[in-house]
């Protein structure tokens, strides 16, 4: 029974992590999840060292109810647009899931060797819940969703992200979590054992710290007010590439932009992929839509595919783009792609052996590392194209040479799950990490406009066609993030690894001695 219960209260807590996120925001969830998880490996443990694959084991399950509840847009995505039948997307699903699980699981591996001393245990569990974090960030190109920290855009935590980030948040949950476990389980006696107060003051200290820290105005506003205007066309996602339809998202966008333009707006925001057709297909078109920006002396940029010819080979390439039209007109090729969504991995393989790995946009490439800002209505912009908005470290490069994010994407894929508003809080974190306005234009929403501390401050509702406008300022001025990058993150955790190693090795010790003077947890 053990067995079958451990495994189920994995699951459990993993799931559990998913209401402290957007849509819920019980952010208490999460600091409880990642106690009950703690606790787990202290339970089964018994205050012993655990073999290296019962802990992977363990963090394996948390890992899957975390990835089946949070993650259960995926299965959205695969089989309303992707095509896919209810069993295959099932299939498909199931082994994402267990893959995010295993990731998460990798570094919880070596924490079994550390449950048997107190310190060390809780040390070592944060640690290893960055590393996990970060390992999620970057394997097989990445999947940073799903993060502890994003819970805490409105907590005390909040005043350490444009210092650590989200990852750093995150590290000071886990210990945390750990501390409370230990004092659940009964392992943490201050009134007995007074040095177990320097743990619970190092779990505690980072809250108040956090608060005193969101005093601090890193970036400083330049220039004047910008307004900004925003078309959400609620283009369906089963229409959008029909030729049959082109005619009427045309005009949706084009009567959007002249509602905006009588408001006084200085730059319109059209999404991702806004046009449903290649640059280069509709040059009449590109060259109305410069004519009218510089016409009305209003900005237009707007998400379209970028097609490029090689005369060398004679290949053409087709990129996902944020196109500038008016004064300074340039064009964002996407750097960081969805795979399958945009391009298919292994395409030699795979490509055709069912209808998922032949979407409609599955053939896009990506754009040069290397690229500046796009320059509209005065301002420097980061484009950040979807996807791209998840991963922090991108979003913080780019923002050293910007003065305003701009995420353009379209969430139709996601259907009415909570894929979307997951994707708009990940981008208030950005924002909160940067010290930097957000304008953020989608499809079908969230379509929304973001302050410096990661705070909604307009916002349209999903699934309808409508417009908005709202006022941003260009900011000047990095965040400790911003210069530092996750090293900053290392430089915390690194150092608390070190410590639980050390206590750990002198526990053992202490341990293999016939007769001791002193107790080390």
């Amino acid at each position: 029974m053990r067995r079958l219960l451990l495994p189920a209260a994995g699951a459990a807590a993993g799931g559990l992590m998913t209401l402290s996120l957007a849509p819920f925001n019980y952010w208490l969830c999460g600091l409880l999840s990642l106690a009950l998880f703690a606790g787990l490996f202290l339970f089964a443990s018994r205050g012993k060292p655990m073999r290296g694959r019962t802990s992977f084991w363990l963090a394996f399950c948390y890992g899957l109810g975390l990835y089946a509840t949070g993650g259960s847009w995926v299965y959205v995505s695969i089989t309303n647009f992707g095509n896919s039948s209810p069993p295959l997307g099932f299939a498909l699903t199931a082994s994402f899931v267990a893959l995010m699980a295993a990731l998460l699981a990798a570094p919880f591996y070596f924490l079994g060797r550390f449950t048997a001393n107190k310190f060390s245990f809780a040390l070592a569990f944060a640690a290893l819940w960055f590393i996990s974090e970060w390992f999620r960030s970057w394997m097989f190109t990445g999947f940073p969703w799903l993060f502890a920290g994003y819970a805490h855009l409105e907590t005390w935590l909040s005043g350490w992200a444009p210092v650590v980030s989200v990852y750093g948040i995150g590290l000071f949950l886990a210990l945390s979590g750990a501390v409370i476990a230990l004092a659940a389980s009964g392992r943490l006696s201050p009134l007995k054992r007074p040095a177990h107060i320097v743990l619970i003051g190092a779990a505690i200290v980072p809250w108040p710290l956090g608060a005193a820290l969101a005093n601090i105005q890193w970036t400083q506003a330049e220039g004047g007010i910008i307004t900004v205007g925003l078309v959400q066309a609620n283009i369906p996602q089963e229409k959008k590439w029909l030729p049959e339809f082109r005619g009427e998202t045309i005009s949706r966008y084009q009567e959007g932009t002249r509602t905006l333009s009588e408001r006084d707006v200085d730059v319109i925001i059209w999404p991702e992929a806004a046009l449903p057709m290649l640059y280069g297909q509709a040059p009449n078109l590109m060259q109305a839509l410069q004519r009218n920006a510089e016409k009305t002396g209003i900005d237009l940029i707007s998400g379209i595919l970028y097609d490029t010819h090689s005369p060398v080979d004679n290949s053409r390439k087709v990129h996902n783009s944020a196109a500038v039209f008016g004064r300074s007109p340039s064009v964002y090729h996407k750097r960081h792609l969805v795979p399958f969504g945009e391009y298919v991995p292994l395409e030699e393989l795979i490509r055709g052996t069912i209808e998922f790995f032949n979407l409609p946009t599955s053939f896009i490439r990506s754009g040069p590392d290397q690229q500046g800002p796009l320059n509209a209505a005065g301002a420097r912009w980061a484009p950040l194209i979807c996807y791209e908005i998840v991963y922090p470290r991108l979003v913080a490069d780019s923002a050293l040479t910007s003065q305003v994010l701009l995420t353009i994407s379209n969430d139709a894929w996601f259907g009415e799950s909570i894929g979307p508003l997951q994707h708009m809080q990940m981008a208030q974190m950005r924002a909160l990490e940067t010290g930097r306005y957000l304008v953020r234009g989608t499809n079908t929403g969230v379509t929304a406009i973001v302050d410096p501390r990661g705070l909604i401050i307009e916002q349209l509702p999903q699934f309808e066609q409508a417009n908005m406008s709202g006022d941003i300022r260009a900011m000047r001025g990095s965040t400790p993030f911003m210069l530092a990058g996750i090293f900053s993150v290392f430089a915390l955790a690194l150092p608390m690894l070190a410590l639980a190693v050390i206590l750990n090795r002198k526990r053992k010790n202490s341990a293999a001695k016939p007769m001791t003077g002193g107790v080390t947890e």
